[in-house]
């Protein structure tokens, strides 16, 4: 299997310490994600690990361009690179579910990510370049960034036809959750999520439900905040009920609490480990192995895990050794 294995976190106050784990475990990479209304700080975590870590690469996966100016992007990498190398360094961008929802916000235009971007990449060539009717350059002296240019790999968090198109425009490849891969891209990293079952283990069991949990709830949350149907899931009425009694000016708050990081309550109501089963939240080594086999024949180059559930060495360690076999 040529295919790589890396790893995701919803970014925690422990996640520099489960880098440096997945480092020793042999991951390729760690993506930590971008959503400050949930997750402290994406880019003070990535620096605590970049100082605990020297081979595993490192980067947000996937940043939201709203949440901070091109100048203030640009700078973070720079900083990154200047602690961690530039091999080690890699980037991915994406319109905003969580980060956009959570803020009762919808996610950004593809034609505004790509611009953002375009400006960034830019800017740590050194380049000067217009953004809000004004010239910008990067001019930190030595000693206060990495000197540029700077180049490090760019994804974007891709889903549908405007995303993939943008991202064989600008970027060196995407980074795919809940969809298929798309073939054609020599960087394409799949978000993987849910948990090894151990001998016998049921689906149901307080470990599975607490590792694997979050993996399906987030299709609920997705399909509901993009108007998909949420009620086409399995107990998707029951959850829609679940919600009925929130007020619509702070529904979203309800609906992304704990996102991707466990079930909250109300999810609790819902989420069962048939539906866990069901939804391939769960599996077996060997199931695991199909399915990576899988992704890989459909042009798969990378997957990135997930893990979840109080502890995530654990998951991280099961899944590495049950991926490799």
């Amino acid at each position: 299997m040529t295919l790589k294995i890396s790893c995701a976190f919803a970014t925690s106050m422990a996640t520099h310490e489960h880098i440096v784990i997945a480092e020793q475990l042999g991951y390729e990479r760690a993506w930590c994600y971008d959503s400050p209304a949930l997750y402290p700080d994406v880019w003070v975590q990535l620096a605590r690990a970049a100082e605990r870590t020297s081979r595993i690469s490192i980067g947000p996966g996937v940043l939201i361009p709203s949440l901070r100016h091109p100048m203030v992007t640009a700078a973070a990498i720079a900083t990154l690179v200047e602690i961690a190398g530039q091999d080690r360094v890699h980037v991915g961008v994406g319109t905003g579910f969580t980060g956009r929802f959570t803020l009762g916000k919808k996610p950004n235009k593809w034609a505004d990510v790509s611009h953002y971007v375009q400006v960034v990449q830019a800017l740590l060539r050194g380049e000067i370049v217009d953004w809000d009717d004004a010239k910008i350059q990067m001019i930190q002296p030595s000693g206060y960034g990495a000197p540029r240019p700077i180049s490090v790999p760019f994804v974007l968090g891709a889903a549908g036809p405007k995303g993939f198109a943008a991202a064989a425009a600008i970027a060196d490849g995407v980074f795919v959750a809940g969809a298929e891969p798309q073939p054609g891209f020599t960087t394409q990293v799949i978000l993987k999520m849910g948990t090894v079952l151990d001998p016998g283990e049921s689906c149901g069991s307080e470990r599975v439900m607490e590792a694997a949990g979050h993996g399906v709830s987030v299709y609920y949350h997705f399909f509901d905040e993009n108007g998909l149907g949420v009620e086409t899931l399995p107990n998707g009425d029951k959850w829609k009920a679940a919600y009925a009694d929130v007020p619509k000016d702070v529904r979203h708050l309800a609906v992304h609490d704990l996102h991707m990081i466990a079930l909250n309550e109300r999810d609790k109501l819902i989420i069962t480990g048939d539906i866990i089963e069901a939804m391939g939240g769960a599996y077996s080594p060997a199931q695991l192995r199909e399915t990576l086999a899988a992704l890989e024949e459909q042009g798969a180059t990378e997957v990135a895990y997930q893990a979840a559930g109080s502890d995530i060495p654990r998951e991280l360690d099961r899944f590495i050794a049950a991926a490799l076999g």
